[in-house]
């Protein structure tokens, strides 16, 4: 039983391997794939375990084989079209999270909808990282979704995949980029409008009489640099000049630690401490209150605080957060009702789709975080 359990393991391995480069592009429509004694050597296994891995490709329909010419990369988009519908139907829904912060009522929202149409929900999570996001993608691609719902994974990075995005196209498998997007892929999406919500945050300040304002903002995703920019014009328009100091960017890698660590040290300068805070979202406030606490300070007698998305978080607090709305449950929802819409009219999101973008428009809720400036 082990041996046989290691003989799968590595055709499996030569199988995937295979795949892989023909759904990230490496083998092109037609192209002939490495040949049987090179794949041997790559892998260090016998010639029967290639043949094995080939002969499932070939069954499956990823490769054809000609005798005495080698083996080829099958044109899958053609082979699409001659296929029957597939059973059951079926629609991915991919996040950066599932289960934490706004990512749930994003889900039930799109969920809502996509279950009245008699279609299978999948979520998968990329956790924000790029290899997580190329293994989901093949098995979307390789289990034929009838159309997917995607946030993009550090949509302001460059991104090792968009491949497979037009992999995905090749197919004729809609799809729809929810929060954030590929700006090289130029997608279908639904988004909250953020430059303008950073504006709002910071003008909610500016018209509190706050002039030391620094904002915190992740900018790996597509999110974070927008509203920095809205955070920036709001500045520029009021005639308030701009402190780089006072701008804190960071990962998604370094938030947990360095936004605090930089909210810290402001608080211990002898320099003029920041009076308001605008923040990249909710999530972010809580951790930044914690600094403020710890400094024996009060919000928002001391310093004012803005966060984004009106998450459960704006409320559950000892300070109830003034904050910018995000639609959550209704951007799900607007998903869902495009990308049904695309699998009706039988359209990949490039391929002539009809389908419009989308983007909701933001608006201040204002509670007790913040307050004016009192005057010195």
């Amino acid at each position: 039983m082990r041996c046989r359990s290691v003989a799968e393991t590595k055709y499996n391995k030569v199988k995937g391997w295979i795949r892989s480069k023909i759904l990230d592009g490496t083998y092109a429509p037609n192209q002939k794939i490495a040949s049987e004694s090179e794949l041997m050597k790559q892998f260090d296994v016998s010639r029967h375990t290639v043949r094995v891995a080939i002969g499932e490709l070939v069954s499956e329909g990823w490769l054809y084989t000609e005798q005495g010419a080698g083996t080829f990369c099958t044109d899958r988009a053609l082979n699409q079209q001659e296929a029957p519908p597939s059973s059951p139907k079926k629609i991915a829904i991919i996040t950066t999270y599932i289960s934490d912060y706004i990512f749930p009522s994003i889900i039930r929202g799109a969920e809502s909808e996509i279950s009245k149409k008699g279609y299978h929900v999948s979520l998968f999570s990329t956790n924000n990282d790029h290899e997580n996001e190329k293994r989901i993608l093949e098995t979307i691609i390789t289990q034929r979704f009838d159309g997917v719902i995607i946030e993009a994974t550090k949509s302001a990075t460059s991104n090792p995949n968009l491949n497979y995005y037009l992999n995905l196209e090749s197919l004729g498998i809609p799809y729809i980029m929810i929060n954030a997007y590929y700006d090289e892929l130029e997608p279908v999406s639904v988004v909250v409008d953020d430059e303008n919500g950073g504006y709002l945050q910071t003008e909610h300040l500016i018209k509190l009489g706050h002039r030391n304002i620094a904002g915190f903002f992740k900018t790996d995703d597509l999110q974070g640099v927008k509203r920095m920019k809205g955070f920036i014009k709001a500045l520029r328009e009021y005639g308030i000049p701009i402190n780089p100091k006072n701008i804190i960017t960071y990962t998604t890698s370094e938030k947990t630690v360095k936004p605090a660590e930089c909210l810290k040290s402001m608080l211990e300068s002898s320099q003029e401490k920041p009076s308001g805070l605008v923040c990249y979202n909710d999530e972010l406030v809580m951790r930044l209150l914690d600094v403020i606490r710890k400094k024996e300070l009060n919000v928002p007698e001391d310093i004012s605080i803005v966060g984004f998305d009106n998450s459960f978080l704006a409320e559950v607090s000892e300070v109830k957060l003034t904050t910018i709305e995000h639609p959550k449950s209704e951007l799900g929802k607007m998903a869902a009702k495009m990308i049904l819409e695309m699998i009706a009219k039988g359209k990949g999101s490039k391929q002539g789709s009809s389908i419009e973008s989308y983007v909701f428009e933001t608006k201040l809720i204002i509670r007790n975080s913040t307050s004016c400036l009192s005057p010195e």
